[in-house]
């Protein structure tokens, strides 16, 4: 079991930034990727950033050169930087985590943090 708690969200202006961070317990040493999704009033939960164990990252098309995903492993937590935030990226922002044991792939999902883009 992994758990997931995400903190950070909030009420910005265009333009303005927020970092997301995402603090991971439980059987850790199984993850092998961490990622954001967000999900709008209406719309289907979809992929922000994700970031394997070995560093790789790959990001929305919509996000890619304003936000950033990074991983503490001493901490055990994967942040989300988001620069240049824009009305559209107002959402419910989830953490996730898949582990693998057995074969099986299992994925683990934090509570969500509002993030509210406007001015």
């Amino acid at each position: 079991q992994v758990q997931l708690v995400e903190s950070g969200g909030g009420l910005v202006q265009p333009g303005e930034s927020l970092r997301l961070s995402c603090a991971a317990s439980g059987s850790i040493s199984r993850i092998y990727d961490m990622g954001w999704y967000r999900q709008a009033p209406g719309k289907q939960r979809e992929l922000v950033a994700r970031i394997i164990s070995g560093g790789s990252t790959n990001y929305a098309d919509s996000v890619k050169g304003r936000f950033t995903i990074s991983r503490d492993n001493a901490k055990n937590t994967v942040y989300l930087q988001m620069n240049n935030l824009k009305a559209e990226d107002t959402a419910v922002y989830y953490c996730n985590a898949q582990t693998s044991g057995g074969g099986l792939i299992y994925s683990y999902w934090g509570q969500g943090t509002q993030v509210t883009v406007s001015s």
